[in-house]
């Protein structure tokens, strides 16, 4: 019976994600509370939900903070304009060849996906590469399933979505991730490099290169938005750069914990480039918003954890499926993994996926042997064919920008997607992230 709650209560959880029903949020709190509440009544179990529920929340609150100043820091180094130069330099780079074109599409996507939010991203690239595009006659289709493939490589940093819903579940340390996580996302990029010099060779056999003039270059590069002039600080870019670099250096050293490096970084940013209180207090409530959402879903993760493990129904599920999977397939187990999370991240959201199937998938895979560290790697490799899901919200954003059919796009996009997955599974063998078979 309590296997039953258990399957019942994640059906109910993803029905109720994927119809849009209740947020996120609301279902990963009321859900869990309600079903806990259901079994205790009926004699299934006899234990402090609120201590669960307390018990789950201690393992997810620091992943928590650590996404909230990370997201905000990020946020805020683009609003200083540190982004800026680099897509300059793309765009001039570029000129009019085709081929450098693509290959510039990728190198700013994958930059500007360092501040791990999808919409920024779109609309940072597209504001520089749509006119680009247009003036040389280039294929929209081919910018949107570069940018948004680009894009899903650098999401699998730790302060990403899908990450970080990862290190939340399964209780993993955030720099041994990004540690593992940095062979997958190199060569998923240069992988992405070969894609647009493959991409670009056609287009440029197609239509040849054409020079920009200097008046057309200085027009690409140049802002014109007063609102976005008045919170640039150029004078400024080369400590924001130092900054950000160190950042980094130390979220891949892990010798202080991810989440002190990005509030004092926050704090140090804000104090660097906007000494006024009043300026202050803008930037934090302007980027507060998208920060906000994502630390408060992975403080209810932890509910919503902490009840389906204090209940029992988190063993019960894994029991049910060891007794599924045939024992000559255990060895296997991460490989499985790693092939359920392609079709499992695109027809579910990601919340549905990591909050809802990936804890009983690793409980069982760790009776098999493997650790949890090495299923929650094999679980990241089908975000290769994630961000093509209609469940994706920000991509209507690049869609409506690049005005390209969404069938068109998803059926492009599938080619080189799996790709990307025969990337990561081979990287993710050869580095040890994820061993082949025990």
């Amino acid at each position: 019976m309590i296997t039953f709650m258990a399957y019942a209560l994640i059906a109910v959880f993803m029905v109720l994600i994927m119809t849009k029903k209740l947020s996120p949020f609301v279902a990963l709190v009321t859900v869990p509370i309600l079903f806990g509440i259901i079994g205790q009544v009926a004699g299934l179990w006899n234990v402090d939900l609120g201590k669960a529920a307390l018990d789950g929340l201690k393992t997810t609150s620091t992943t928590a903070i650590m996404l909230l100043f990370a997201v905000l820091f990020f946020t805020l180094m683009i609003d200083t304009g540190l982004f800026d130069p680099l897509s300059n330099v793309m765009i001039k780079f570029a000129k009019g060849d085709p081929l450098k074109v693509m290959l510039a599409t990728v190198i700013l996507s994958a930059g500007v996906s360092l501040n791990g939010d999808g919409t920024t991203t779109m609309i940072i690239v597209c504001t520089a590469f749509v006119p680009i595009y247009k003036k040389l006659k280039m294929s929209l289709l081919d910018l949107a399933v570069l940018l948004i493939l680009s894009h899903s490589v650098l999401n699998l940093l730790p302060w990403g979505g899908p990450t970080a819903r990862v290190i939340t579940v399964l209780n993993l340390n955030e720099s041994a991730v990004l540690r593992g996580l940095v062979p997958m996302m190199i060569f998923g990029t240069l992988y992405m490099i070969g894609v647009a010099f493959i991409m670009g060779k056609q287009e440029r056999k197609r239509l040849g290169v054409v020079d920009f003039s200097d008046a057309q270059l200085a027009e690409l590069t140049t802002i014109t938005d007063p609102d976005v002039l008045s919170i640039r600080r150029p004078k400024m870019i080369w400590i924001n750069l130092v900054l950000t670099v160190a950042v980094v250096g130390l979220l891949i050293s892990g010798i202080i914990p991810s989440s002190i490096i990005f509030i004092a970084a926050t704090g140090l940013g804000l104090m660097i480039n906007y000494p006024n209180l009043k300026d202050q207090k803008t930037r934090i409530e302007a980027n507060l918003p998208d920060a906000g959402q994502v630390s408060m879903v992975v403080i209810a993760a932890g509910i919503f954890m902490g009840i389906l493990t204090g209940t029992g129904m988190h063993d019960a599920i894994s029991s049910s499926l060891t007794s599924i999977i045939p024992a000559s397939w255990g060895g296997f187990f991460g490989l499985i993994v790693a092939f359920l999370s392609a079709p499992g991240t695109f027809f579910l959201s990601n919340d549905a996926f990591y909050y809802g199937v990936l804890p009983v998938l690793a409980e069982t895979g760790m009776t098999y042997g493997f650790t949890a560290l090495q299923l929650g790697f094999a679980s990241l490799m089908g975000q290769a064919f994630h961000l093509l899901s209609p469940l994706v919200p920000f991509i209507y954003v690049l869609l409506r920008l690049t005005d390209v059919d969404m069938g068109k796009w998803q059926r492009k996009s599938a080619l080189w997607a799996i790709g990307l997955f025969v990337v990561y599974v081979v990287v993710g063998v050869i580095f040890g992230l994820m061993p082949l078979s025990l």
